[in-house]
């Protein structure tokens, strides 16, 4: 008696076709599908003795998953700083399970290399010259945590240690000096043992979640006889700010420090002549995070991280069994992040930058960094509205105020949010902005144009009620 395995491979190409045209029917309805929605409890169903088979499996899930499924892949999810997937990053995520390569650096297969000219683009998208090599991880935060754990490395290297094999005792505390730091920042501190509370928080420019160079210049000056890791912004999360990149990379003729630049979705702007003043110096940096599922529109799990030090990066991260290759190259990741296995997430990135070219993510980020600006204006100029900095990018924050101008408590502000979002019209995150119960908006989706601006207005205005 055949297994419900031996049946769906018998029947594969039917399977394709089915599970192809139920993600053409989601696609096409994902621009009036609810963006966040409330998902009803489910109880879970025990494991099946005898499986049903994937067809059967998969009208399962359309039945009792799916349509609780947000639109949060579609054009007015603005709730974290997260793109959709452009059809080429679709058609390169399809084949990614399809071929299912080992993508940490084995000779059988052409995928590193494929690896190595998807980073060669990238470094080219963001300016970046051939001394950075690349890898890429999940996201973000382990795209820092690779950053700041050749950082510890490096630290170490300076006082004659090697954290790697004496472990982080020996380098004794270590300060973090950043003006606004990302919440990763704070996680990965407390992953590499350096503890969240080496994180120490630099004063700003007036009215900026920009680091006053200033005051860092201080702060180094300060903390002299203690290892320092610099973690610069190149976009922050409220209001889209950017530290000085270039005047900090100068303060390291006087001080001996790491500078890591967290340019998560913010660095997209080197993309753009109109915005790439923004992050001038990047290039500078000895380590640097960029998001892929965020500005350049990929699927989750696809972030890069570059470093001047390929070989302090290999020190930390080095594998060493007797069935692995031990060469260390720029090609054999298994040895320059923390994961031994991992799927080939090069390949929608791939796929997206050689379909649409440097011009395509030009176009991408002026169109959404216009569409902010003009939301913004919007917010800014209508009562019961508080646009609570200048929109420097793609990102908006704001709070809602009563009459007198005064913003409302965080208990007003989330009653909005939960009215606002329940619209199913767009999806709003709360933050806090210098004391101010506040929301973000954050235009990344290659999708949203003029259109969603002018449905997701519409909705901001129907929720007020104060």
């Amino acid at each position: 008696m055949p297994t419900p395995l031996d049946t769906d491979f018998a029947q594969l190409n039917d399977l394709i076709d089915s599970v192809a045209a139920s993600a053409k029917q989601m696609l096409q309805d994902l621009g009036d599908r609810p963006v966040g929605r409330q998902s009803p409890p489910l109880e879970t169903q025990p494991l099946p003795e005898r499986g049903m088979g994937a067809i059967a499996a998969l009208e399962t899930f359309s039945q009792r998953y799916a349509p609780s499924f947000s639109g949060s892949a579609g054009p007015r999810y603005f709730g974290f700083v997260t793109g959709g997937v452009t059809p080429a990053a679709l058609l390169g995520d399809w084949l990614t399970a399809t071929y299912d390569q080992n993508a940490t650096g084995s000779t059988e297969s052409s995928a590193p290399q494929l690896e190595l000219e998807t980073l060669s683009w990238l470094r080219d998208l963001f300016g970046l010259s051939a001394a950075h090599t690349g890898t890429f991880v999940t996201g973000a935060t382990i795209s820092n945590f690779v950053s700041l754990a050749i950082a510890r490395q490096w630290l170490g290297q300076a006082r004659g240690l090697d954290i790697a094999r004496q472990g982080v005792a020996a380098l004794g505390s270590v300060a973090i000096l950043s003006g606004t730091p990302h919440s990763s920042t704070y996680k990965a501190a407390a992953m590499l043992g350096l503890g969240r509370d080496s994180v120490r928080q630099v004063p700003t420019l007036s009215d900026r979640e920009a680091v006053d160079v200033i005051a860092l210049d201080a702060a180094l000056t300060d903390a002299a006889d203690r290892p320092c890791i610099v973690v610069a912004n190149a976009g922050t999360v409220n209001t889209v700010d950017f530290d000085d990149l270039k005047a900090i990379a100068a303060l390291k003729q006087r001080h001996a420090f790491w500078l890591h630049v967290d340019a998560a979705f913010g660095g997209f702007a080197a993309c753009s002549p109109q915005y790439r003043h923004w992050v001038a110096g990047m290039d500078a940096a000895d380590s640097i995070t960029i998001d892929a599922h965020k500005w350049l529109n990929v699927p989750y799990d696809a972030a890069m991280q570059f470093s001047r030090h390929f070989e302090l990066q290999a020190q930390v991260f080095q594998n060493a069994a007797a069935y692995l290759q031990t060469d260390l190259t720029p090609s054999n990741f298994i040895h320059l992040t923390p994961e031994n296995s991992r799927r080939l997430r090069a390949l929608s990135c791939w796929f997206s930058l050689l379909a649409y070219g440097c011009e395509g993510y030009a176009e991408l980020v002026n169109r959404h960094c216009r569409l902010a600006r003009e939301l913004g204006d919007r917010l800014a100029s209508t009562p019961g509205f508080q646009l609570l900095a200048p929109v420097n990018l793609n990102g908006i924050c704001f709070s809602i105020c009563i009459p007198t101008g005064t913003p409302v408590s965080a208990p007003e502000r989330d009653r909005y949010l939960d009215r606002l979002n329940a619209s199913g019209l767009l999806f709003l995150t709360p933050t806090t902005y210098r004391g101010i119960p506040a929301m973000r908006v954050s235009i990344t989706n290659w999708r949203t144009g003029d259109r969603d601006i002018d449905i997701a207005w519409q909705a901001m205005q129907d929720a007020l009620d104060i």
